[in-house]
């Protein structure tokens, strides 16, 4: 039996402080870039784009600083958008959970409402 898998799991840090979206119909959405460093098979650091949908009233109003540790769990979408340049496609990691490693050390699960 074939079955597809779309699963993204990122532990990285924040390369910037996440920004909030809010939308006429109510609705949020928070943006962030997580970086992922590798040593094998060659040493790299990836930086990838993250988006959560109706990101928890905590996560909104404590948002995690620039360089705070992450886990990231989602699906990997390419979105397109039509501009003046031509019709550009960006590939991101929808987020269903974000889970902030606090200043305490201990892990703070944050995700939807």
């Amino acid at each position: 039996m074939d079955t597809d898998i779309n699963l993204a799991v990122l532990c990285g840090r924040l390369a910037t402080a996440p920004e909030v979206r809010l939308f006429d119909s109510g609705g949020r959405s928070m943006r962030f870039l997580v970086t992922v460093a590798a040593d094998r098979p060659r040493r790299r650091i990836d930086v990838v784009p993250v988006t959560l949908w109706d990101p928890s009233d905590d996560l909104v109003d404590s948002p995690p600083e620039q360089n705070s540790r992450v886990w990231v769990t989602g699906v990997v979408q390419r979105r397109a958008q039509d501009g003046p340049e031509g019709r550009r496609t960006r590939i991101e990691v929808v987020a269903d959970q974000v889970t902030v490693l606090s200043p305490e050390r201990c892990n703070v699960a944050l995700g939807r409402k």
